[in-house]
């Protein structure tokens, strides 16, 4: 992963019409006059980073989208648990799977020696995911501010709130609709599956155990399974990359053709394939020159709108993993 992807730059400003009111308020120019440098100082930050280790640009944008699935954008992924509380970490789909958190803690203390007690924690979110894919494959897009932090985090919303990895397309819909996110934006977001890796674990049922009679699961490509059993072997607690088209991570549309193919990893990501609807929105995102990145784009700014808090709601950290005292 030391290579770097084909660059682009995709550029989108979104109007987002008939949205709540609290949403209404986020900006791109939210800390124009509050803390000129923010923006800045975290796109510096995180681009030191990734140059150093791309891989963290995909854990970045993963680490965005889960807080976004719980409670909204309001960084509560972040908070660590407590002896009294198990917080979104140690969900069930994020503990000792999400990174980036010494990330985001290095562009808060930064970016607080600048302007202390003003830019909060789920900006930072989402201004870092952004800043990663930009350096790893060339996407971006600008992203409205104005979020504040929440005080609350527990593992029991994230085990409820996020898509499970072997979701049916209706049960998918049901998570993102509850969003208030449409189908296409599903189909789109799943996109970023395109990139970064997951953990053999995920997937062992769906190589070795699918059913009673039936021990790998049908909808993958039979020339696939030998390749795909090869990196995740039977009881391997290891990583795979998501896309084992490719030798380099490269942002890019090539999940759809895997999906189409029967070579993703996800029953997630084949099951956009399984109805009418979801086929013709994964056909429309598998071209060359296509619509994926500027789409994706678009729904990243509304997943980020997902619950904000705005105004004087919840609290501006002064440390991403606590709350004020």
């Amino acid at each position: 992963m030391a290579q770097s992807g084909s660059f682009w730059a995709v550029f989108v400003v979104v109007a987002i019409l008939g949205v709540a009111a609290a949403n209404a308020q986020l900006s791109p120019t939210f800390y124009a006059t509050k803390c000129p440098g923010a923006v800045a100082k975290s796109a510096e930050v995180v681009r030191t980073w990734i140059l150093k280790d791309r891989s963290m640009a995909p854990a970045l944008l993963r680490l965005h989208f889960h807080d976004c699935f719980v409670r909204g954008c309001d960084a509560s992924v972040l908070l660590d648990s407590t002896i009294a509380n198990s917080g979104e970490k140690d969900a069930d789909g994020n503990k000792n799977s999400l990174r980036g958190f010494e990330i985001i803690d290095d562009v808060k203390a930064k970016i607080e020696a600048l302007c202390p007690g003003v830019v909060s924690c789920a900006d930072i979110l989402a201004l870092a995911a952004r800043d990663a894919m930009q350096v790893f494959g060339g996407l971006n897009y600008t992203v409205p501010l104005g979020r504040r932090d929440g005080v609350s985090s527990f593992a029991w919303e994230a085990n409820n709130n996020l898509p499970p990895p072997f979701a049916d397309w209706t049960k998918l819909m049901s998570i993102f609709s509850t969003k208030g996110l449409s189908s296409k934006d599903l189909v789109v977001l799943s996109g970023a599956h395109t990139v970064g890796f997951t953990r053999c674990s995920t997937i062992q049922s769906r190589l070795y155990n699918f059913s009673t009679t039936i021990p790998t699961d049908p909808t993958l490509d039979p020339s696939f399974v030998p390749l795909l059993k090869s990196r995740c072997k039977f009881g391997s607690s290891g990583i795979v990359m998501m896309d084992l088209s490719k030798t380099t991570d490269t942002w890019d549309f090539n999940y759809y053709s895997n999906v189409l193919k029967g070579r993703s990893l996800f029953q997630s990501d084949d099951a956009l394939k399984r109805t009418t609807e979801g086929l013709k929105l994964v056909q429309a995102e598998n071209k060359a020159g296509g619509p994926f990145s500027a789409d994706f784009a678009a729904s990243m700014i509304k997943m980020g709108n997902i619950q904000v808090l705005t105004g004087t709601s919840g609290q501006i950290r002064k440390k991403c993993r606590v709350v004020n005292a």
